[in-house]
């Protein structure tokens, strides 16, 4: 049984920085995307940003330039490093992973990943 679990969400202010980790564990695949998601109040999940094992990087275009999504394989776990964070990146956060090969706009859509995280919340204030 593929376990996600992410951590590091808290409240920040406007311009402030966090990282959050997302481990991945116990899953028997070669190929893995695993990637971030995002949910305010009230409003539809939405990809944040997307890492593949075979190296292709996806991001949402708010956050290009503020984000980072990196990988350590040794330790199974992937980063979401975020900074300049606005009042409009408050939600809580998801990891997801799923073992597909996606194409483009594929690897920022909730609705193909398998494996979720129970979610942390992360809160920007001004």
């Amino acid at each position: 049984q593929v376990q996600v679990a992410e951590s590091g969400g808290a409240a920040v202010h406007v311009g402030g920085s966090l990282r959050l980790s997302c481990s991945v564990s116990m899953h028997p695949y070669n190929h893995l995307v695993v990637g971030w998601f995002r949910q305010a109040p009230g409003k539809e999940r939405e990809g944040v940003a997307a890492i593949d094992s075979d190296g292709p990087i996806y991001y949402r275009d708010s956050v290009k330039g503020r984000f980072t999504i990196s990988q350590d394989s040794v330790k199974n776990t992937v980063y979401l490093q975020m900074n300049g964070l606005n009042v409009e990146d408050t939600a809580k956060y998801y990891c997801a992973a799923e073992p597909a090969h996606f194409l483009g706009d594929q690897y920022l859509d909730y609705t193909l990943f398998g494996y979720w995280g129970q979610g942390t919340q992360v809160t920007v204030s001004s």
